[in-house]
């Protein structure tokens, strides 16, 4: 049987979150199946917090020289993969993108035939990049379907479309447009990527794990049967009420006992989305909406390998910046004590070019 704390310490050390590890940006991005990217700085805080030595600027060079991308894979929202890995995940995920796509916009496609978009979306996007808003302009304007903003989203829903730079390059900045992934990286998708390797892949990350957890992480259905082939390969636990989980017969499965050091975490870092259950890293009744600092993106993070704080920066223009923390629930002295030596350490990272950054806490909430 493996407790809560035993499952902790083993998704920390898949996540590269126990230590800080000497990899290429690549090698971490392919372990991780990906960084959440819905907005441009998390994958940042993600490798910043799990790599030793990261240079952002390499990750915004792989953007550049077209060797990682940004689109629209796992649940139906933006991350930040490898080339190798988009190939074959997008067909994979394909119907999970579609389904996220007709359950927020179907009733407003006026008829459309979504799976028609493909050969108009390559023809406007063969001069430039373009936004998804100007896609869907440009499509009603065709007389494809009446609603610009249910078109626009169906454009990189239904057909495989990258965010080309500057977005998401550290030091720049820019409105996500859009090209195709067969233009933009001079290669197609796979015919027949392996949903075995896809779930393989994912206990290595995120294990040990249920069937109902990697469905939760990816968005797919039915995959039971698919880890019931692999049960041979695999070895099975059971979690403290019963429940079967899968792993892979050689991951390591640390010591629950074992320390865990504090981690600055972006915006919906998948740590926190990778399971059904998620009681083995977020504490029961945490206040979501109590956490929330309005108008702001609020990230996350994690103490003794739970999440008990979100935090943000505040800027000033390039004179100061503030790191604000807002913990739930009150932290120990000691606690206290790493969270502030680790948000200076962040804060300088993440606003290297003011002139004064300071870290602010604010009151816990209970």
């Amino acid at each position: 049987m493996l407790g809560q704390r035993a499952l902790n310490r083993a998704l920390l050390e898949r996540q590269l979150l126990l230590r800080r590890v000497e990899i290429p940006v690549a090698v971490a991005l392919e372990h991780l199946v990906g960084l959440q990217a819905q907005a441009p700085m998390p994958p940042y805080y993600a490798l910043w917090s799990r790599l030793a030595r990261f240079d952002p600027h390499e990750l915004g060079r792989m953007l550049i020289d077209r060797e990682a991308v940004r689109l629209t894979l796992m649940r139906g929202t933006v991350h930040l993969v490898t080339v190798r890995d988009a190939l074959a995940l997008r067909p994979l995920l394909q119907h999970v993108i579609e389904r996220v796509h007709k359950g927020s916009f179907g009733r407003r496609m006026a008829g459309v035939d979504p799976t028609r978009l493909a050969p108009v979306v390559d023809e406007l996007l063969a001069g430039k990049p373009l936004t998804a808003r100007e896609l869907g302009r440009q499509l009603v304007a065709r007389g494809i379907g009446r609603d610009v903003e249910a078109v626009a989203n169906a454009t990189r829903m239904y057909v495989a479309l990258v965010q080309v730079p500057p977005r998401g390059v550290w030091g720049a900045g820019g409105q996500a447009k859009y090209a195709t992934i067969e233009s933009w990286t001079g290669r197609e998708l796979e015919a027949d990527p392996s949903l075995e390797d896809l779930i393989l892949r994912y206990l290595g990350a995120f294990g040990p794990a249920s069937p109902l957890d990697m469905q939760k992480w990816s968005g797919l259905t039915r995959v039971k049967a698919v880890f019931e082939e692999l049960r041979p390969r695999l070895r099975t636990f059971r979690d403290e009420h019963g429940r079967a989980l899968f792993d892979l017969p050689d991951a390591p499965r640390p010591s629950p006992d074992l320390r865990a050091p504090t981690r600055f975490l972006g915006e919906y870092d998948n740590v926190l989305l990778g399971h059904a259950d998620r009681r083995r890293i977020v504490p029961e009744g945490f206040p979501w909406d109590a956490m929330l600092a309005p108008g702001r993106f609020v990230n996350n993070l994690l103490v003794d390998g739970l999440l008990r704080a979100t935090w943000w920066i505040e800027r000033d223009g390039q004179r100061q910046a503030t790191l604000a923390i807002r913990p739930f629930r009150r932290l120990s002295r000691a606690e206290h004590a790493e969270v502030a030596a680790e948000a200076a350490r962040m804060v300088e990272f993440a606003a290297a070019d003011v002139d004064r950054r300071e870290v602010r806490f604010e009151p816990a909430v209970d």
